[in-house]
């Protein structure tokens, strides 16, 4: 991988280019793999393997994928990664223009719907993971009265805090610690609300 950092998007160009449906999923997908083919990847989101290569070419245009080193006996398979550990992309970076901030506000909507799908595909499955999983997986609503200030340094405390614990569990399967470790999705939202 490239760049330890997480990628900001802050031109409209490349968040157009990553907020298409099927690549945010590729992302995903990729991310969590950290090295796949276009067809191992397809074969996750159940499209068809030129549709996926397609998509690929356009995130690696962005420089939000790379080409990784090659893998396996095949070497016409062309392996990709991250071209960093994650992106990201903010409101302040699309305030400029009417086209920027309905862009901005359609694709945060379209993330929201695919993490609401992802915690919707749990919940319908709960009950096929083992207790432990069950007993350890939770669904918490905090509601505090903070100041921005105060809400952007839990944001930043947060962020270090898992970073920590992703970290650890990267290094333990490079140990060849995958023992009962399985995809764990991790979605905090802190917005100011009124009530009405």
């Amino acid at each position: 991988m490239a760049a330890k950092d997480n990628r900001r998007i802050d031109d409209l160009a490349t968040l157009k280019a990553f907020g298409h449906p099927l690549r945010m999923k590729l992302y995903r997908a990729l991310y969590i793999s950290r090295t796949a083919t276009a067809s191992q990847l397809a074969e996750q989101v159940d499209e068809a393997v030129s549709l996926v290569s397609y998509h690929l070419r356009k995130l690696a245009d962005h420089g939000l994928i790379e080409e990784a080193p090659r893998q396996g006996k095949d070497g016409r398979e062309r392996w990709w990664q991250p071209a960093s550990e994650g992106v990201s992309f903010r409101d302040e970076d699309f305030r400029d223009a009417p086209e920027a901030v309905a862009t901005h506000a359609a694709i945060g909507r379209m993330s929201f719907e695919q993490r609401s799908e992802l915690y919707r595909g749990y919940m319908d499955s709960q009950s096929a993971w083992a207790p432990e999983w069950r007993g350890a997986s939770f669904s918490s609503e905090y509601l505090a009265r903070l100041t921005a200030g105060e809400l952007a340094a839990l944001s930043q405390e947060m962020h270090k805090l898992i970073k920590r614990y992703e970290e650890a569990g990267r290094a333990a399967e490079e140990t060849g610690g995958t023992e009962d470790r399985e995809n764990v999705a991790l979605h905090i939202y802190g917005f100011p609300f009124r009530q009405s």
